[in-house]
């Protein structure tokens, strides 16, 4: 497994993300008067304001029996962003599985948080979620490169104008697939693939395994171990700070992930693909990108 190769600290701003097809003209119905006032606010925003990294965060990760587990929606950059309210049409999936049972989650119109269940059982529960397919403008190629060169997309300039592909003004389509490990009562269990077609899955239980030499995550695209593929880490200490690392999976598609105790960890995994006809014609997308993450904490 090679190890971390590229290292640094959060900035401290916060950013503003938006995801494009977050709202529509339901939102008139929504009772609460500052909802609809964001949301408007929203709708003003450019659409080409880049999304990155979409995670699940819960309230709290460790979780009484017969407590709620709430857990928000979040976008942002460096483990720090903007919660996301629940809507329908922006969600193709969401649920809680433990390790007897899947339960659909089914949010109102607006809720933040938008996970909010008692737990009815101990042990380990992930919490799924599968966003809809949402759509980013590019005005300038210097800006996607950027993006492919972060994310490890290789030889994008020639892929792109191999394919005779404009330079400018072009769309990517993208979708987002987030777990959540939260533990009830003991924590007891683990994490498998649950179908997703994108997905890490965590084989060490955070709250149960020893961790002293770091937790081993699968990286799996199509049901497919993803050899040699980017993987990112972000580490949140209890104050706050964030440490993000770069690192690759093996030829097994496993990586390790070097943990400390009393911190938060969201990992990230993404591929670039050309799109479907159907996509492509639907939202006139020349590439999408298909994103996993998952986040856990440490004791």
């Amino acid at each position: 497994v090679n190890m971390a190769t590229v290292v640094w600290r959060k900035r401290k701003r916060r950013r503003l993300l938006i995801n494009g097809n977050i709202m529509d003209s339901s939102f008139v119905w929504l009772k609460s008067k500052y909802l609809l006032m964001y949301f408007l606010f929203l709708s003003a925003v450019s659409p080409v304001v880049a999304a990155h990294e979409f995670w699940i965060e819960p309230e709290q990760y460790f979780v009484d029996t017969k407590s709620m587990i709430k857990a928000s929606l979040r976008i942002g950059d460096d483990f720090e962003g903007s919660t996301v309210v629940y809507h329908k049409s922006n969600t193709n999936r969401f649920e809680l599985v433990n390790q007897e049972r899947t339960e659909e989650i089914n949010p109102r119109l607006g809720d933040d948080p938008a996970l909010a269940m008692q737990a009815q059982r101990s042990g380990l529960h992930v919490a799924v979620h599968q966003s809809g397919i949402s759509t980013l403008s590019y005005t300038k190629w210097e800006k996607f490169k950027s993006f492919a060169d972060n994310k490890d997309f290789k030889n994008i300039q020639e892929r792109h104008q191999a394919r005779g592909l404009a330079d400018k003004h072009f769309v990517e389509a993208y979708c987002r697939y987030s777990k959540s490990l939260i533990a009830v009562g003991d924590g007891a269990g683990n994490d498998q693939q649950n179908g997703l077609e994108i997905e890490l899955v965590a084989l060490q239980n955070p709250y149960t395994s020893d961790l002293s030499d770091g937790i081993q995550v699968a990286g799996y695209y199509q049901g497919r171990a993803q050899a040699n593929t980017q993987i990112e880490l972000f580490e949140k200490s209890p104050e706050g700070e964030v440490i993000a690392s770069r690192l690759r999976t093996n030829d097994l598609g496993v990586v390790v992930l070097p943990v400390k105790p009393n911190h938060h960890y969201l990992v990230d995994m993404v591929v670039l693909r050309e799109p479907s006809k159907t996509l492509a014609k639907d939202k006139r997308a020349v590439w999408e990108t298909v994103w996993a993450s998952l986040t856990f904490a440490t004791k």
